[in-house]
């Protein structure tokens, strides 16, 4: 495909106008062509601000008067579904904010509906577009058969999920809404809003689906999750323990810790402190060298493969919609399982 990739907005917030408006139009053959969001005066402010000339209350009908290549996607949580969908549709690659979406039902049929038309899904999962991810998965098979994963994520959002003002964002255009965040009827809680992003790393590094769940969780001040505590089984037989905090003290870094066993060794990817090592029982270790910084997360690499993906140039998509799926149906068996104190087919 010839010329500059024409990319659509829907859902313009606080994440849209912070990172992905801002990324996208820094990359030269692509070009933000219409945007949409509720609410004609802050619309109005966001064109002015980065200078898009089709604006749209109404994403259906962006999406009916205006040619595009690929469609962002950064609404509420439980909108993803139905505007990737009719994105979809219409014939746009896609990039859906996590999660993918609030149901397995919905996030099977994403995918489905992605496949028939010969679309692609990409989900920002920022860790899984590090090129030490691709690394970690290829060390994944030589663990042999896995039999164990532990899975530990922790940040700093006690804030957001109280239903409290997120203090990095202060004198932001937007900052997050609480009826997204923070509701537990609109998929707020910490699974949905950010241990979604350990399970995306995990199901890019590990070639397993989840089978079943049983899990417990802490609640905040707003009656949304802060603590999740699962135990998974997956297809095969293999056993994890996921572990969620949003509680982690201001000003430290993000912490995830992923651990996976198997017949022939253990393979451990650590955020924090930038590290990841495989330990085989022959002595065949492996440790892939990081520099300081390597664990940041990453907010750029995801939308240049959307572009890539438009444009139609080869390129690796590190969080496909089948990595977005598999995150999506540990979460809400989970919360099902939180419900029912049963555990919960995923």
């Amino acid at each position: 495909m010839a010329g500059k990739a024409r990319i659509g907005i829907i859902g313009a917030g606080w994440w849209a106008v912070v990172n992905h408006i801002p990324v996208l139009q820094k990359i030269a053959d692509c070009e933000v062509v219409a945007v949409n969001r509720l609410g004609k005066g802050e619309l109005a402010e966001v064109q002015a601000k980065f200078g898009i000339a089709q604006g749209f209350e109404d994403y259906r009908e962006m999406l009916d008067r205006v040619p595009m290549d690929a469609v962002v996607i950064s609404s509420p949580h439980t909108l993803h579904y139905e505007q990737a969908a009719a994105a979809l549709q219409k014939g746009c690659q896609v990039l859906v904010e996590k999660p993918l979406t609030t149901n397995s039902a919905d996030a099977r049929a994403l995918v489905a509906l992605a496949d028939r038309v010969g679309r692609q899904i990409v989900v920002p999962y920022g860790w899984n577009f590090k090129p030490w991810t691709e690394q970690a998965r290829q060390l994944a098979t030589r663990v042999g058969r896995i039999e164990h994963v532990v899975l530990q994520m922790a940040n700093a959002l006690e804030d957001l999920f109280a239903g409290q003002p997120m203090r990095e964002t202060e004198g932001a255009m937007f900052r997050p809404p609480a009826s997204t965040w923070a509701d537990p009827k609109r998929a707020g809680g910490f699974g949905w809003g950010q241990l979604v992003h350990a399970l995306g790393l995990l199901f890019r590094v590990a070639d397993l689906a989840p089978e079943e769940v049983f899990a417990i969780t802490g609640q905040s001040p707003a009656g949304v999750d802060y603590y999740d505590a699962a135990a998974v089984r997956f297809t095969g037989g293999a056993t994890g323990a996921v572990s969620g905090s949003a509680t982690l003290p201001k000003g430290r870094p993000v912490q995830i810790d992923l651990r996976i066993f198997g017949s022939e060794g253990m393979l451990l990817v650590d955020i924090e402190r930038e590290r990841i090592e495989l330990r085989r029982r022959d002595g065949a270790d492996t440790v892939i060298p990081l520099k300081p910084g390597d664990g940041a997360y990453t907010c750029e690499e995801p939308l240049a493969v959307l572009v890539d993906i438009a444009l139609g140039r080869e390129t690796l998509n590190g969080a496909p919609g089948i990595v977005g799926q598999r995150a999506v149906e540990v979460l809400d068996a989970m919360y099902r399982s939180a419900a029912s104190g049963k555990m919960e087919r995923a």
